[in-house]
Formats: structure tokens, C-alpha cells, sequence
């Protein structure tokens, strides 16, 4: 197959949609497949082959540049490599032009929702309060996906909402996976890591995560500061190592210091995305309190490195953290959240158990098994397509 990997970001932009699809491309490249990403073009970019570049706007939302998708860039690319299937990322801009295209082309679209986008409207005035009274982002959603030919679920639960919101499109479950180097863990640098980070206390935590209001980390700072109080009734210590960035860092970091954190909690910045696994490895236990995700990527590669998770129940956490299991889910208390974790660190053959139960976990989600699950969906959707376009031509099915 001929296919178009459609998204808002990419690479050099840091965030789990880029990483799933150079992933997905890559592992469909590796069955066969013609595989092109079409991103906006950056600052400081690498030029790569089957990366087509379209224009970005000079201005950002969330971070992120904002797509130029009104110059006919994209139609003109998808025509000249005669795509047969276009795999859309976001559900507007790439997702606009990636529906125009899709009878003109004569090329089904796929979507997969791996936004919760209601999280995010905090970034454009006024639009939650509209949202509120309205529900314009839920019937916008329903009717993107009412439009498109197959809608890809990360989880069975986000499949579930989406069912709920009204969207009769065929769901199919299809996670977003991890590379298979995500378990591969070299010990002397994670030793090495360990060593440097711990600083001389007893326990290590580590989360992965964008320092913005939608991924709840005032709730895990406060969790922290009672974490605190509980070790040190016991004579421990911890460090907490917070990898990523963006722009609620420098608010973050006054927070902790209010709270009394300013030893235990280190923010690291942006860490390149090959060597979160040496930090998780590293660490005792990733600790999670976004309940802003459609799956959690950060969870499974935290798993594979051997790591279990304590996170607060959320979208995104239930489908992947068994409690218990491969680690703990809790209520959004800090006290319950913090006690769990404490019991994860106090228990050495606990965290152990646990740690091993997350690793098989995340082997379920290997790149080349989703890639080979994505490609089935693709299959039966142009077949699909074809019955509805009887006139279409295809190739290479």
C-alpha cells in the first residue's frame, strides 16, 4: 500500500503523537508498505526521506507551531505520490485537508483519536465556557469522525466514549505502541543514572510528562509533599526526577519550593526520547497524574524499562495499570496516591514483582504488533471503501 501518515507535529517537536507515528511509519516500512509523513516544516528540522514538509503559521498553540494547511501543499504531494490511503492524526487542520482530499483522491480516510482535545481548550480564550453551555468539541468530533472511513481507538475505553458520543463509524482498537528498543536497558548507565540522581537518598521517582496545566502535576506535587511527611516518619528520603518541559515550568518550580520540595524534586528538562528508558530503569517507581490521555505512552515505556507505575485512575491509565498487578491506581488524593507509592518503595520484592508483571504488560504493545494490527484495519477499510466507490480504482491492496 501507498499511504499518508497526516499530522499537526513532528519531530523536531517533542510529544507522543510524533513519536507514534515515525513508530508506526517506520514499522510499516519494515511490511512492505510505501509509507510517507506529511508534517509541518520547523526550525532546526532534519531532512529525511519520506518526511514531506508543508508550511507552518509563525505562531504557536500549546507549544506547538501551528500548521499552514491552506496552501494546497498537501493535495498537490498526496496527488504526485499517488496515495491510496490517508491516515489522519488530528481531527482538524491535517484532518480538514485529509477529508477534502478523500474523494477527489479516490483514498478512504483513517483517524486515530489520541487527543482528549477537551483538556486543552484552557490554550484559546473562551472556548471552554462555549464548550460548556454548547458542546461544540463533542458534535465536532462526531462529525469528523462520522466522515471518515475507520476511527483508531488507542484503548477499549476510549473506543467506549466514543461509542458514547454518538460515533457510528466503525472503532477498531489500535494502540499506539512502543519501539522494542524501549526494552532494551543498559545497566551500567543505568547504574550510573541512579547513582547521580538518588544524591545520597534512598529512593528514586521519576515522571515523563509536558509542564502544562492539563497534565495535573500541582495534584502530583501535592502528593510529593505528603510523600515526604510518610517516608520521613520512617527515616527515608526520596528524589523525583521530572523529565520534560514546557509552559508551567518555571510556576512548577515555585511550587515545589512552597511546598518544601526543592531538594527532592529535580526538573530535568527535555531529555532525548532514547534515553527516557535508562531513567525509568533507573528509578523506583514512575509516578503519574495527568487524566488528560487517550492511552499514556509514557506508562508502557516506563513499563518496559521494568518500572511499575503509580497513577491516578484516568483515561489513558485504566486500560494499561492492572492494580496491584503492574502497579497501582488510585482516586485523585494525594494522601491515597502517596501511600501507594510509599508501599511500592518500602516493599523491595513488591516493587520487584510488580516491576516484572509491567514488562510483560508492555510487551503487548511492540511497534511491529500494532503496525501489523494497523495494517488488517487498512486492508479491510479500502476494501470497505471500494464496495461504497464502486468506480474507484485501486493498487496494491
Amino acid at each position: 500500500m501507498r499511504i499518508a501518515l497526516l499530522t499537526n507535529n513532528f519531530k523536531p517537536y517533542i510529544g507522543g503523537v510524533p513519536v507514534s507515528v515515525e513508530l508506526l511509519a517506520e514499522a510499516l516500512r519494515v511490511r512492505g508498505h510505501t509509507v510517507y509523513v506529511f508534517a509541518p516544516s520547523y526550525r532546526g528540522q532534519e531532512d529525511e526521506d519520506y518526511v514531506v514538509r508543508y508550511p507552518s503559521l509563525p505562531f504557536s498553540i500549546a507549544g506547538a507551531p501551528v500548521p499552514n494547511v491552506c496552501t494546497g501543499a498537501i493535495g498537490r504531494a498526496l496527488r504526485e505520490l499517488d496515495i491510496e490511503l490517508i491516515h489522519v492524526h488530528h481531527p482538524a487542520l491535517a484532518g480538514n485537508v485529509a477529508l477534502a482530499m478523500r474523494r477527489r483522491l479516490g483514498a478512504p480516510v483513517v483517524f486515530t483519536y489520541h487527543t482528549r482535545y477537551e483538556e486543552y481548550l484552557h490554550y484559546i480564550g473562551g472556548l471552554r465556557s462555549l464548550e460548556r453551555y454548547t458542546g461544540i468539541l463533542d458534535r465536532y468530533l462526531r462529525m469528523f469522525c462520522e466522515r471518515c472511513d475507520t476511527v483508531f481507538a488507542p484503548t477499549p475505553g476510549i473506543r467506549d466514549d466514543l461509542k458514547k458520543k454518538g460515533v457510528t463509524t466503525p472503532v477498531e482498537v489500535v494502540p499506539t505502541g512502543i519501539s522494542a528498543e524501549s526494552f532494551r536497558v543498559d545497566a551500567g548507565t543505568r547504574d550510573a543514572l541512579r547513582g547521580r540522581e538518588l544524591s545520597g537518598a534512598d529512593y528514586l521517582l521519576v515522571t515523563v510528562s509536558r509542564l502544562a496545566r492539563e497534565k495535573n502535576l500541582e495534584f502530583q506535587l501535592a502528593g510529593l509533599a505528603c510523600l515526604k511527611r510518610l517516608l520521613k516518619k520512617r527515616g527515608r528520603t526520596f528524589r523525583h526526577l521530572v523529565l520534560g518541559d514546557g509552559p508551567d515550568r518555571e510556576r512548577l518550580e515555585r511550587m515545589a519550593a512552597e511546598l518544601g520540595l526543592a531538594e527532592e524534586v529535580r526538573f530535568a528538562g527535555s531529555v532525548a526520547h532514547d534515553r527516557i528508558r535508562d531513567y525509568c530503569a533507573a528509578a523506583d517507581a514512575f509516578v503519574f497524574t495527568s487524566r488528560s490521555e487517550t492511552q499514556g505512552i509514557v506508562l508502557l515505556e516506563a513499563m518496559a524499562a521494568g518500572t511499575p507505575v503509580v497513577a491516578v485512575a484516568a483515561s489513558g491509565v485504566d486500560d494499561l495499570v492492572v492494580h496491584g498487578e503492574n502497579g497501582y491506581r488510585t482516586a485523585e488524593d494525594a494522601h491515597e496516591w502517596a501511600s501507594y507509592i510509599a508501599r511500592c518503595l518500602s516493599e523491595e520484592g513488591l516493587r520487584q514483582e510488580l516491576g516484572s508483571r509491567a514488562r510483560q504488560t508492555a510487551a503487548a504493545y511492540v511497534e511491529t504488533s500494532v503496525a501489523e494490527r494497523a495494517e488488517q484495519c487498512y486492508r479491510e477499510t479500502l476494501l470497505r471503501f471500494r464496495r461504497t466507490m464502486p468506480g474507484t480504482i485501486f493498487g496494491g491492496v
